[in-house]
């Protein structure tokens, strides 16, 4: 029986192992870096008794495999929230998706983006990025007003620089009947989108979803465990407290860069490939208030530039137990603001304007800063894969290499393909992998080609 060794105990690696247990596959093991599973997914607990996701995450699904695992898992213990997603624009709030509601802003403003819709040059040309994609798709005002600014603050990197295959059902596109259907009728519109309705762990946020899989691996759990160097000719991977385990078959989740820079004797070209992968990187702010919560949104878009944060969070709405009891005194905020080499911020400045962009945004008031009790900072390396204009082509180079090594790269950094990177994609991938490790089923939900 071949031995599978696992690195990373997020979303893929614990698709993985569970699966791997459920076939009642024995000979593997699956190590873990932190202390704890569930990897950007996972939640974190204050001293004050706030809880805090690693970033704003949904549950929704595209799998029947996946929901069964949420009803094994935590049965009747979510909360089911209807979606409330807004955007602040113009020193107001209107609806998400933007496309579909600007029509509330200024008369100018919208006059701007009816003409930029109208004026949408249909052409032959072929288009070279998510710039120009954006450009054909809403028109010069949408474009202007939101999807450029929020696209550059969300994945600080130039659209210009990024590909557009990946879209799909990622971004609501222009449908001019029913933009003018809004604005003659005045009508908010938001009923767009996957996620419309989305489920929530009651207890442990989103991180109680994945603590649930330790379970059903353990005696193969290895926490505390990073991987530094892995030899793909002696099939052996080195840990950092020094001991070397071996693999006949080894899934990764690691950043597939890291990956590469940690593989013996690759060749020069997988290596210059992997140097050329990039990423942003998120500073995730956690405030928690002593206050009844004002407002039943749920997350809410910053295309400006009077905040640093391109999304803030009612975490609390999303269920009454991420805040300490009894819920109905306190509301918790969670801000996320990126970075990359391209887009430079101050991290020891970050709460403080973090604090002072909600202020502008006017979903604080000065007077809530003596009822703020709890300030809470993540610095997330990997935040989000960008899709870069070169990316599916050094996939094509760094993919096939590991393969022939046996080395199965996989996840939302591991597979680096932000269109299957959601929670669902990401356990899939590693359930999907391990069918084709044992039976040769084909993957479904990964493809690097």
């Amino acid at each position: 029986m071949r031995k599978i060794v696992i690195l990373g105990a997020g979303p893929t690696g614990l698709g993985a192992a569970y699966r791997l247990q459920e076939l009642g596959y024995s000979n593997w093991t699956i190590y873990e870096k932190n202390p704890y599973i569930g990897g950007l997914s996972a939640s974190l607990k204050d001293d004050r008794g706030f809880t805090w996701d690693i970033g704003g995450h949904v549950i929704f699904s595209h799998y029947a495999y996946f929901d069964n695992l949420m009803k094994k898992f935590l049965g009747k213990r979510v909360v089911k929230n209807m979606r409330e997603s807004w955007i602040w624009l113009k020193d107001q709030f209107i609806r998400y998706p933007f496309q579909n509601n600007f029509h509330f802003l200024p008369r100018d403003t919208v006059l701007e983006c009816v003409m930029g819709i109208i004026n949408i040059k249909k052409n032959s040309r072929k288009l070279k990025n998510f710039e120009e994609w954006i450009l054909s798709i809403f028109g010069e005002g949408v474009s202007k007003y939101f999807m450029l600014p929020y696209n550059w603050k969300v994945w600080a990197t130039p659209p210009r620089k990024m590909g557009f295959d990946w879209i799909a059902e990622r971004v609501s596109v222009i449908d001019i009947e029913r933009v003018l259907v809004n604005i003659i009728c005045n009508r908010e519109d938001h009923n767009w989108g996957p996620n419309n309705y989305f489920e929530f762990p009651l207890h442990g946020g989103t991180g109680g979803l994945f603590s649930a899989f330790e379970p059903h691996i353990k005696g193969h759990l290895s926490l505390n465990r990073e991987a530094v160097a892995i030899d793909p000719k002696t099939k052996t991977v080195k840990f950092a407290d020094g001991e070397t385990v071996e693999y006949d078959v080894l899934i990764s989740t690691l950043p597939i860069n890291e990956l590469v820079a940690g593989l013996t004797g690759k060749p020069a070209g997988v290596q210059r490939a992997a140097d050329g992968f990039h990423w942003s990187s998120s500073l995730v702010v956690g405030l928690g208030i002593e206050k009844p919560c004002p407002s039943n949104k749920n997350w809410m878009y910053f295309p400006q530039n009077d905040s640093p944060f391109y999304r803030v969070t009612y975490l609390s709405n999303y269920s009454p137990n991420m805040t300490p009891r009894p819920s109905s005194k306190y509301f918790s905020f969670l801000c996320e603001t990126s970075y990359s080499s391209y887009k430079k911020v101050n991290k020891k400045k970050i709460i403080d304007e973090t604090i002072q962009g909600l202020i502008n945004s006017k979903l604080l008031t000065k007077k809530d800063l003596s009822r703020m009790i709890s300030r809470y900072l993540i610095d997330v390396k990997y935040a989000y894969p960008v899709p870069f204009l070169k990316r599916d082509r050094l996939l094509g180079i760094v993919q096939p290499f590991l393969e022939n090594e046996k080395i199965y790269s996989r996840g939302r950094f591991g597979g680096w393909k932000y269109e299957v990177g959601n929670m669902d994609h990401s356990v899939m991938q590693g359930v999907e992998v391990v069918d084709r490790i044992l039976t040769r089923k084909k993957e479904k939900t990964y493809s690097w080609r």
